[in-house]
């Protein structure tokens, strides 16, 4: 029997995915459960794994080209008997013909493969070992057996920098990546006694374009452009406010050595407004409100190679300071490589976006799709201000700027919102921490 790999939807807005690399060859026989190729979707490089045994007889599509999703991209013959007959069927694909031929050889059409996310692998079998493509080729570089290696990735997954480590190989520091919306990572997280800390593989250094050239988007880009497009049919509209934050200043210079980031303190204190607004985390949807369960803080990061992703912080107002800033500094670690699963980036219910690190006093953001707000934060300044007593001051303050659906959420309903969290920015901040 021959089996189609299609191409997977990795999540329920993506429509294409390119193919980042085909880690076998045709002719190259593969068991059950082995990865076959890596696809990138429009936030994250996911694992394509068979369901079946058999022979690689074709690739349909070839590695740095894109492929709607549901077509071929491959034909897998369980037997020598059928390569010829997948070639065949492979080259009627590709020039766009059909496959009735050999159509009575092919099962009924079905994902023939399993996607996972080195961010979120499937359960690993007892006994199998499981390491990401990269490891694989470094490991066959290196000539360092797998086997003797112990993984440091989610669930004992191997990764490069397990094999990196092992072969003794030095890496140059992190290029910095630009970063939309988080304030300086938290120190980083111990690992774990039997291993030594691996270090981060060197980030590519894109080369500057040249003078009247034209640079293809990549697929995150593209994403983020089609995004774009869709906001424009929103009725939006803007609210802004001016929020002292002397305490929420102290507050972070007394948490900051326990590893806490401000963009967790920010998260925190807007998803606890938000449990009196439901309204301001809820989205349209066709005559109605879609009122959403769970308090989910999306945080906008720009990546270094062009794009922007939004980690979520999953019910943000249920979890303790602490707890969200290790979430954030993991989640912000894995978007950096993009293995993000595609829950932990396109199940937000509010998104914020920060641009006051780089000194931007006040900006307005673009409502994401499916999403009733976002909220667009400025940098603190010393500003001069009148006092309670009538006398000047100067008091720390920076500018939030709200956007919200209009269909749903109405002016009062914003300002009613940003009124609670300046108050508890600057009067109850100690709340956070509870």
């Amino acid at each position: 029997m021959i089996h189609e790999i299609f191409m997977p939807a990795l999540s329920s807005t993506m429509t294409e995915g390119k193919i980042t690399s085909w880690l076998k060859s045709p002719g190259d026989k593969i068991e059950k459960g082995e990865t076959v190729l890596i696809v990138e979707s429009d936030k994250a490089d996911m694992d394509v794994e068979s369901f079946n045994e058999g022979i690689l007889a074709a690739i349909v599509v070839p590695a740095g080209e894109t492929a709607d999703v549901g077509s071929a991209l491959g034909l897998l013959a369980e037997t020598e008997a059928e390569v010829e007959e997948a070639k065949q069927k492979a080259a009627a694909l590709s020039n766009g013909g059909s496959a009735a031929p050999v159509a009575a050889a092919i099962a009924p059409p079905s994902f023939d493969i399993t996607v996972t996310s080195a961010a979120k692998p499937a359960a690993v079998p007892s006994g199998r070992l499981v390491a990401s493509p990269r490891a694989k080729k470094l490991a066959k570089d290196f000539g360092i057996s797998l086997e003797s290696l112990v993984g440091s990735g989610p669930h004992g997954r191997i990764v490069a920098e397990d094999v990196e480590a092992a072969a003794g190989k030095a890496k140059a520091p992190v290029a910095p990546m630009a970063v939309a919306a988080v304030a300086p990572a938290a120190p980083a997280v111990v690992a774990p006694a039997t291993k030594a800390p691996a270090s981060k593989a060197p980030a590519a250094i894109a080369t500057p374009p040249t003078p009247g050239q034209v640079v293809k988007m990549n697929t995150m880009q593209t994403a983020v452009v089609k995004n774009m497009m869709v906001s424009l049919d929103v009725p939006a509209f803007r609210v802004s406010y001016t929020i002292t934050t002397e305490a929420l200043d102290k507050l972070y210079r007394q948490v900051k050595p326990k590893g806490v980031t401000m963009s967790a303190l920010l998260a925190k204190a807007i998803a606890m407004t938000l449990q009196k607004h439901p309204l301001l985390y809820a989205s349209y949807v066709e005559n109605g409100i879609h009122y959403n369960g769970d308090i989910n803080i999306a945080v906008a990061v720009a990546m270094a190679d062009g794009g922007l992703i939004t980690p979520v912080l999953k019910k943000a107002d249920q979890q303790d300071l602490y707890s969200l800033s290790r979430s954030w500094k993991d989640l912000v670690d894995r978007a950096r490589t993009k293995q993000l699963a595609p829950d932990e980036y396109n199940s937000g219910t509010f998104t914020i976006s920060n641009l006051g690190m780089f000194g931007v006093d006040s900006f307005d953001a673009i409502l994401p799709p499916g999403q009733g707000s976002i909220i667009a934060i400025g940098a603190t300044r010393p500003t001069v201000v009148a006092t309670a007593d009538g006398m000047m001051g100067v008091r720390q303050q920076m500018t939030v700027n709200i956007t919200c659906d209009h269909r749903i959420i109405y002016g009062a309903d914003a300002a009613s919102f940003l009124k609670d969290l300046a108050k508890l920015i600057e009067t109850d901040v100690q709340s956070l921490t509870l």
